[in-house]
């Protein structure tokens, strides 16, 4: 297998990367991908850095196993804390999150003097100020609120994405980000772009949305263009979301993942797999269930 036709890698402390691999997919149909929630040690928000790292580590070495190109954390806390150990560790081309959806917030704002952007992400991808200091490093002038939202991760997961307790919980976050009046929001957790209706009709509707997966799928693009990896073979017939060229792993409870990738992506992976991972480099299939 040459290298232009090996998967993309994909990992997240759970579910919520599933919007970043929705992205992925729909806005690069010729490639396929390898996808790992390490369900067993969520959240990562609470862990410290060292652990963060490990685990990190642990899962882009599983997924460099599997052969892949080029691998997108879609983690937020991850990408805000182990970047530039996974890179030193599985030697290939890494991308976060966090800088793709900065630049996008500046790029989309470009042309005011003192724009203003509003992040909103769990608690612990604000106190980390990853988010902010990406938009800082793109822009001097940008005016930033950073707001933490973690309530957003539960009713994603549930599927409220329509409620009146959805919509109050949203008014409460949001008061402040509403006073603000910004001109960008930045969607800074991976499961927020399920909320993406009630958020954009609490903040309102000249408030532009940037989706982080949206802004990491543009940037993959253009690095594979860049490497020259992108995968030239047409797949035969019609891809779909979940298909059998994209493959699955999670390290704990298959069913639920199965359950919320249906809620997210209206469909089932047709390969899930269970594993775990016992250290950076001691790897074992699960039996089959």
């Amino acid at each position: 297998m040459s290298q232009n036709t090996l998967p993309i890698g994909i990992f997240d402390s759970g579910v919520g990367g599933l919007t970043v691999y929705r992205a992925l997919h729909d806005r690069l149909p010729n490639e396929h991908f390898i996808y790992l929630g390490d369900t067993a040690r969520v959240p990562y928000g609470t862990k410290s850095l060292a652990t963060v790292e490990r685990y990190a580590i642990e899962n882009s070495q599983f997924l460099a196993s599997r052969g892949i190109k080029l691998l997108v954390v879609a983690c937020n806390t991850a990408s805000a804390l182990a970047l530039p150990k996974i890179r030193e560790k599985i030697g290939l081309d890494v991308v976060g999150v966090i800088g793709p959806g900065g630049r996008k917030a500046v790029e989309l704002t470009r042309g005011k003097e003192r724009p203003k952007i509003g992040v909103i992400a769990t608690e612990a991808t604000v106190a980390s100020n990853a988010y902010y200091e990406a938009i800082r490093r793109a822009s001097d002038s940008a005016e930033v609120l950073q707001k933490g939202c973690p309530l957003f991760v539960p009713l994603a997961e549930e599927g409220w994405t329509s409620e009146p307790e959805t919509y109050s919980i949203a008014a409460k976050y949001l008061e402040a980000m509403k006073e603000f009046h910004p001109d960008a929001l930045v969607l800074g957790c991976t499961h927020y772009p399920i909320l993406r209706e009630v958020i954009q009709q609490t903040v309102g509707e000249d408030v532009k949305l940037i989706d982080s997966g949206e802004a990491t799928a543009e940037e993959v693009e253009k690095l594979l263009i860049e490497k020259g990896l992108s995968n030239p073979a047409r797949h035969a017939g019609e891809r779909h979301l979940c298909d059998d060229l994209d493959h699955f792993y999670v390290t704990d409870a298959a069913e639920r993942f199965a359950h919320v990738a249906e809620r997210f992506l209206g469909a089932k992976p047709s390969k899930l797999e269970a594993i775990e991972v016992y250290g950076v480099d001691e790897l074992r299939q699960k039996p089959e269930r």
